[in-house]
């Protein structure tokens, strides 16, 4: 043993390595998260009227309400749902790209996949209808938005979520000390 400070260089096969998402998970969950949007969708289209008042799911936390969207956050852009689906299958498709090519932590790769997922389920919305469907009304949101500025929270989609709490999270985690290489 040397008396050395600094430890000895390890062969390649006992050096610790970041560990980085299987290439596999990333596709499948954006697969699942963009068919449970896409069902949960086609649920709201059938179950529910535009119009109508809300439906309590978790009594003020949650309601279900039909609305359609043919922009983007807030209704901003309205009118431009083709445009911005195609902006939005572009952005999803190259996260999952770069996440195939520059593999990440699985944190990243599952805040990343989040979004992409986010965006291209809404997306597939855009270029099949021309407007995205919206059906998550939150009493909750609502009472916090009308108290700060005097409008209701939008009502949202579950792929709207995976934007927003991917989005969080990556803001969270650029506050999160880098970890050294050895």
């Amino acid at each position: 043993m040397t008396s050395s400070s600094t430890a000895p260089d390890l062969p390649p096969a006992t050096r610790p390595t970041l560990r980085r998402t299987p290439i596999w998970l990333p596709p499948l969950l954006f697969l699942v998260l963009i068919v449970l949007d896409q069902l949960l969708k086609t649920w709201a289209l059938a179950n529910l009227k535009l119009g109508e008042p809300p439906i309590s799911f978790i009594r003020g936390l949650i309601d279900w309400q039909l609305t359609f969207n043919t922009g983007a956050a807030w209704s901003m852009f309205s009118g431009s749902a083709k445009f911005l689906a195609f902006g939005r299958l572009l952005v999803g498709l190259g996260i999952l790209g770069y996440l195939y090519y520059r593999p990440q932590s699985r944190f990243l790769s599952v805040v990343l996949t989040l979004i992409a997922a986010g965006a291209v389920g809404n997306a597939i919305d855009g270029l099949r209808a021309g407007r995205v469907t919206d059906m998550i009304h939150s009493p909750a949101l609502s009472a916090v938005t009308t108290a700060l500025n005097g409008t209701l929270f939008p009502i949202f989609n579950l792929a709207d979520s995976c934007v927003v709490l991917g989005t969080l999270l990556l803001l969270v985690a650029s506050f999160w000390p880098e970890k050294k290489k050895p």
